[in-house]
Formats: structure tokens, C-alpha cells, sequence
């Protein structure tokens, strides 16, 4: 069915790889994930969250559903109705699949008493949503119904927007680092006349303008987009390109002074009055499926060592070696490595090398590594090293992990 797929569109990778399938019995555009797809999807989050964590996020859950009202409130059901799922009726209300993360989190905002004192308050979570997507343009991972979003919205005092996007913005650029992502441009995305936008002329020129200078601050070039804006404000798009040319939005920082109204929400400034705060919502890798999907074309596969569904790939050269070679598997996996072991009942060492050609290190191990408490280690680019102790070997590989996750 995938036939006609270029051998290194994701779609076809994902398949070929076991990361992802689809079943029609689940649905169009709600793909399920794999062991080995769930691991780098796993990986990933974890890396978002402890990066968001070292930047001062507090990390929160809230449900995929919400009354109607929520979204009535937010401006989401005038403004972004036909891209909801339609409400199911319980009892005398009507609740909604979110198309969102941003209600929930004004709701939590103002749960408590805010104070000044406790602005920016950057409040993060991976969460689920959900979009009606019309079958005709579902896909892949790029496309889909049931999306993981790496959300957050920063509250914070109207002096401190353009510092907290500026922040926002360094972080992303950090994460593609990392991730060995080349964002393609970045665009400031505005309204257009006429379009499905909260009508108030100068919200929008103080919020453009907060975003322009951020931009402008941080040294990055950018495109002004007209017709590109969320229906509330605009924003920073950060911009990928697939193999086949298409550009898509990966990242995005956004400013917001129309929530924070509808939703009535206030701090306790300095001076003791009850002040309004401004919204930015930001998220550094977008959607999780998207960004596997973009990571899977960028690198065919062939994942930086810290995001690799298996890192490290045993290969006893005969079931002599089986026992060390399984043991070895369970010190990497307590280490906190993901190991497998290449039965040698499954095909010649050759075949195996082969068969593990996108895994990041091979650990040998033959009759005289065995015996001495040894490896040989294969890396992905062709190097060899060894034989060295187990416990260098993987000490090796931790550090090499460690320094991929950070950037390095």
C-alpha cells in the first residue's frame, strides 16, 4: 500500500522500522505505536521535560475533556469550531475532546490567588488533544486525530512578555540542537482581513510588536506572514522542511492578552491592586508525533545515541558466549541503556552486524571477551574499540548518551 511512498518518507520508515502502524478498526489518522516507536516517543518526552524543568516549568495534568462552556469562554468554539470533534451529550451537558491545552491552563491559573511574586509562572505539560481532521488530508504522523502536545503558557507581568519569549525562543533553538534539527525560517504569523480573529486592532499591534522585537533581540531572521496568526493572537512559527519539500511548523511561541480577559484572570501586583496578566503559550518540539516524524526523515533512522529506540545491540559470536552476553544485556538495561541481545540462532554475526546497522554501539563478544570479561565495541560510523572492560565499554556509551542529550 506504501509502494508509491519515497523510500525515505517517514511514513514508509515508520513501517519499515516497526515504529508505527495503523489498523482501520482503530481509525484513519490514529496511528498506534510500536515498542520501538514508543521508546524514542518516550526518550523524547523525557528530554522535553527535564529541559523544561531546569528552565523553571512546573509540570501539571489536566483531562483531554471539557464542558462546552470552557470552550465557549476560551473563544475556541466561535473561532476554531469546525476543526473540534462534535460535543457528546452526558446527562443535561455537552463536553468536548480538547482542541487545546490553553483553557485547562487559565482555569489552573486562577484556581488560587496569584501574586506578583510568583510571576513568570511557567506551567508545562505533555498533553493530549484532539483535532477533527478531514480523512482526505491524514497521513503518517503529520496528519493526525489524536495529538501529544508539548504545551506550556508562561504567565507573567506585561514587562516581562518579550524576556519570557526570548527564553522561549532559546530553548527551542537548544532542543534542535540536540535533536539535529535545522529549522528551515522562522515567520511571525499575523491575521489577515477578514479571517476567523478576535476583533481588537490594539491587542494585536502590541502583541506583534512584543514578538517582532524578541526576534529582533534574539538575532533571528524572520518573514512576516499575513493569515498565519491563531485566532487570539500571534506568533513565532518555527518552520521544517520534509523530504519532499513541504514546510510545516514545527515550534511556536505565541502571545495572548485575549484569554487572560475572557477568563477574568489577576495578580495581586506591588501596589496591591488586582492586575491582568499576559499568556504566552510556547512549545519547543510542537507535537510529539510530528517531531518523530520529522526526526525519522532527518536521520533515516539512524537516531542521535539518546533518542535510538535500542542504543546498544549484544552480539555473542556462538551460544557458547549466550550467558556473558545476557548478562551484559541486564547491566546496560540497570544502567539505564536500552539493550537487546542478537541471538546468534538468529543468523550468521555478519548478518546480524548488519541487521543492527542503525543501532547507535554493538557490543562482540566472543570465546576470549567472554572469558576475560571484555567487549569489542562496533560504533554506527565504523569505528571499533576494544576489546575494553564491560564496565568502561558502558561507562563509554553513558557518557556519549549523556553528552548527545545535552547538545553536546
Amino acid at each position: 500500500m506504501h509502494d508509491h511512498l519515497d523510500p525515505k518518507d517517514h511514513r514508509r520508515l515508520g513501517r519499515e522500522l516497526d515504529l508505527f502502524d495503523t489498523d482501520r478498526l482503530i481509525g484513519a489518522g490514529l496511528p498506534y505505536w510500536l515498542p520501538d516507536g514508543a521508546a524514542v516517543r518516550h526518550a523524547l518526552e523525557e528530554y522535553v521535560r527535564e529541559v523544561e524543568r531546569r528552565a523553571g516549568y512546573r509540570h501539571v495534568h489536566s483531562p483531554v475533556l471539557g464542558k462546552r462552556e470552557l470552550y465557549e469562554i476560551s473563544g475556541h468554539w466561535a473561532h476554531y469550531g469546525e476543526d473540534m470533534f462534535p460535543p457528546m451529550r452526558l446527562g443535561g451537558e455537552e463536553v468536548v475532546l480538547r482542541p487545546s491545552l490553553c483553557p485547562h491552563h487559565a482555569v489552573i491559573f486562577r484556581s488560587r490567588p496569584r501574586s506578583h511574586h510568583e510571576l513568570p509562572l511557567r506551567m508545562a505539560e505533555l498533553g493530549g488533544m484532539f483535532r477533527s481532521e478531514l480523512s482526505g488530508v491524514l497521513g503518517g504522523l503529520t496528519r493526525v486525530r489524536a495529538i501529544q502536545l508539548n504545551d506550556a503558557h508562561i504567565f507573567c507581568r506585561p514587562e516581562q512578555v518579550a524576556e519570557e519569549v526570548r527564553s522561549a525562543l532559546a530553548l527551542i533553538h537548544r532542543a534542535y540542537r540536540a535533536l539535529g534539527i535545522e529549522p528551515a525560517r522562522h515567520r511571525l504569523s499575523l491575521p489577515a482581513e477578514g479571517g476567523k480573529y478576535v476583533a481588537d486592532p490594539e491587542m494585536w499591534r502590541r502583541a506583534g510588536r512584543l514578538l517582532a522585537e524578541a526576534l529582533d533581540e534574539a538575532g533571528v531572521a524572520y518573514e512576516a506572514e499575513v493569515g498565519e496568526a491563531a485566532f487570539y493572537g500571534p506568533k513565532i512559527d518555527v518552520q521544517v522542511v520534509d523530504r519532499a519539500g513541504r514546510e510545516a511548523t514545527l515550534s511556536t511561541v505565541q502571545v495572548d492578552f485575549h484569554q487572560p480577559a475572557r477568563f477574568d484572570l489577576g495578580y495581586i501586583g506591588a501596589d496591591g491592586a488586582r492586575h491582568r496578566p499576559v499568556m504566552v503559550h510556547r512549545a519547543v518540539i510542537g507535537s510529539v508525533e510530528r517531531a518523530v516524524a520529522h526526526l525519522l526523515e532527518v536521520h533515516q533512522g539512524a537516531f542521535p545515541a539518546w533518542l535510538a529506540p535500542v542504543q546498544l545491540l549484544v552480539l555473542p559470536v556462538s551460544e557458547e558466549q549466550l550467558p556473558q552476553a545476557g548478562a551484559l544485556v541486564r547491566e546496560a538495561v540497570e544502567q539505564g541503556l536500552r539493550a537487546e541481545l542478537a541471538d546468534p540462532r538468529a543468523g550468521t554475526l555478519a548478518a546480524r552486524v548488519r541487521g543492527g546497522r542503525l543501532v547507535p554501539y554493538q557490543a562482540v563478544l566472543g570465546a576470549a571477551e567472554a572469558a576475560e570479561r571484555l567487549v569489542s565495541l562496533r560504533l554506527r560510523d565504523g569505528l571499533r574499540l576494544g576489546p575494553v572492560p564491560v564496565a568502561e565499554a558502558l561507562g563509554l556509551i553513558n557518557d556519549q548518551v549523556e553528552a548527545g542529550r545535552s547538545g553536546g
